[in-house]
């Protein structure tokens, strides 16, 4: 695989820092792949690719990273528990996740990679990362999907831009500039999405959001009372928690859905929730889409999980076996509330009071995009994302038109 021109301006670039904020599927993984094998192909060399979770880092670059180090025939060893490359020369390649900051301490770096780096904490880099650095002057490179003028990640790119930051550089590229994804698939994004989240994910735009999670949302074209009988099939999204248990109850037809009837119960649990489903909806198929972390999590007596309670009632669990980030699930409601063709796909009958207060009303923590767990808004809040963000999920996972390994004839210099 070639670089494309924007990577190709990028890994001419002598400067120590590079911030790169591009679209979807620009190219950003190949990207960091390339630089921490430029970085490695020095004899004792050490470097960190660190993803916002550990997790993330093995699903993001771990394979490829390996096919690609294998090809050139510079792999010594493989540490697959502890996610570590030994090159013949003496390097060593090492993935991490700023989710488990202590695993990034204590070693002296010549190069790092924070992929997605506007959605790990700031501190990481500053208090942790930076001064890995410092013995060795190695070099960094923070590649990321942007995430709002509020996020550290704007700070860091504008200084890539001040002509005073000598060691530091910037750059901007769309998901069309990478060329990995076609203008129809293009235009089909810009169809499906509101078009904040389309500039923000496609265009690499960083926007300026209010401080409202769910700002496509309005009154005025939102909300519409269901005067339909009530439907065999439900989907009702669910979020444990000891003080409220809320549930979101939707209708669904095609790609469009309505909130129908909401749930919360006050110092409640899980067997609580299951009994109050069925005394008001015995003769339905009830599918839910539950908190990921109620597969181990038991809110009720017995010992039993809280997914395990719902697949004995009799509903059919729908979770993903991790959190998914909360981004998405959150560019995944505005969507259906209104995408940036004008369409909305999610409408929330009136009854629904507290539904409607958790859409206008949640919010981001002043000068952050981290949502505001103490409001309290966010438990309804949390119950429509975990069923709209795996029914409609605008995550874009597409692959490269053929999934290949890298030949030997690929220039790392």
């Amino acid at each position: 695989m070639s670089l494309n021109p924007g990577q190709q301006l990028v890994s001419k670039d002598s400067a120590r820092f590079k911030v790169i904020v591009a679209g979807r599927r620009w190219g950003k993984t190949f990207l960091a792949i390339r630089e921490l094998a430029r970085i490695a192909r020095e004899p004792n060399r050490r470097v960190f690719y660190v993803a916002p979770t550990y997790r993330q880092a093995r699903q993001i670059v771990w394979d490829q990273l390996k096919w690609r180090l294998q090809d050139l025939r510079w792999t010594d060893k493989i540490n697959e528990t502890d996610l570590t490359i030994v090159l013949k020369n003496g390097s060593k390649i090492s993935l991490r996740g700023a989710d488990n900051p202590d695993s990034l301490r204590g070693v002296g770096l010549d190069g790092i990679i924070m992929d997605e780096f506007a959605m790990i904490d700031q501190k990481a880099w500053t208090e942790v990362l930076r001064p890995t650095l410092s013995d060795r002057k190695g070099s960094a490179m923070f590649i990321s999907t942007p995430m709002g003028q509020a996020n550290w990640a704007y700070d860091l790119y504008n200084r890539g831009l001040d002509p005073t930051e000598s060691e530091w550089s910037s750059y901007q590229f769309t998901t069309l500039d990478g060329g990995n994804v076609s203008e129809d698939e293009i235009a089909q994004a810009r169809n499906d999405l509101d078009e904040r989240t389309f500039r923000q994910e496609y265009l690499a735009s960083f926007e300026t959001y209010s401080n409202r999670l769910f700002y496509a949302f309005e009154r005025a074209h939102n909300i519409l009372p269901w005067t339909l009988p009530t439907p065999e099939i439900l989907h009702i999204g669910l979020d444990f928690n000891v003080g409220q248990m809320s549930g979101a109850v939707f209708a669904q037809t095609g790609d469009t859905t309505h909130v129908i009837d909401e749930i919360a119960l006050l110092s409640s649990n899980t067997a609580e929730v299951v009994a109050e489903i069925r005394e008001r909806y015995s003769r339905q198929k009830i599918f839910v889409y539950p908190d990921p972390a109620g597969s181990a999590r038991k809110t009720s007596a017995g010992g039993v999980t809280d997914h395990s309670i719902l697949a004995n009632a009799g509903f059919i669990v729908k979770a993903p076996r991790a959190h998914n980030p909360v981004r998405d699930g959150v560019n995944a409601v505005n969507s259906m509330l209104c995408s940036t063709s004008g369409r909305r796909r999610m409408m929330v009958d009136p009854r629904c009071r507290k539904t409607i207060e958790s859409l206008e009303k949640h919010s981001y923590k002043m000068n952050s995009n981290i949502p505001d767990k103490d409001s309290g808004f966010d438990h309804m809040s949390d119950a429509m994302r975990y069923y709209i963000d795996y029914v409609f999920p605008v995550r874009r996972d597409m692959p490269l038109t053929a999934p290949q390994r890298w030949g030997h004839s690929i220039d790392v210099k």
